[in-house]
């Protein structure tokens, strides 16, 4: 399984989420490739947002040396599962599908609900790792 996850900058949610799904997955045996990437390109080369950083590393995560990249379409190939943190960027990754197969890879990572964005609530990390975190958890029961 090979699975992407998805926010607007790849600096605060898709970090977790992707330094999230490698522990479990890890800690389950399992053969799962993750990474990450944004929709848009203004922290592309960067790392993490430091509160990501440091949230993750709270439970014993280390996403400090994840360096954030933009969604291609060519990852519609490489991945079997996109997870989409929000409605826009699952809208926005959905507009560069180049037919039904694509379109069928993509869904959020918590079905109807959104991870909501913590870049501006310093005190909404926490909650958005403990979110991503039970998705991670269900994704993981839903595919293996």
């Amino acid at each position: 399984m090979k699975i992407l996850m998805i926010c607007l900058g790849n600096i605060c949610r898709s970090p977790l989420a992707e330094g999230i799904m490698q522990h479990l997955v890890q800690q389950r045996g399992l053969d799962w490739t993750v990474d990450s990437a944004g929709t848009g390109s203004w922290h592309v080369g960067q790392c993490p947002d430091y509160r990501s950083v440091r949230v993750a590393k709270s439970y014993g995560v280390d996403i400090s040396k994840q360096v954030c990249r933009q969604f291609n379409v060519s990852d519609f190939d490489t991945f079997d599962l996109l997870l989409a943190m929000d409605k826009n960027n699952l809208n926005d990754v959905l507009s560069l599908a180049r037919n039904d197969l694509d379109k069928a890879k993509v869904r959020l990572l918590l079905n109807k609900q959104e991870v909501p964005d913590p870049y501006y609530d310093d005190n909404s990390f926490d909650p958005v790792y403990k979110l991503v975190e039970d998705g991670c958890k269900k994704i993981i029961e839903e595919y293996s």
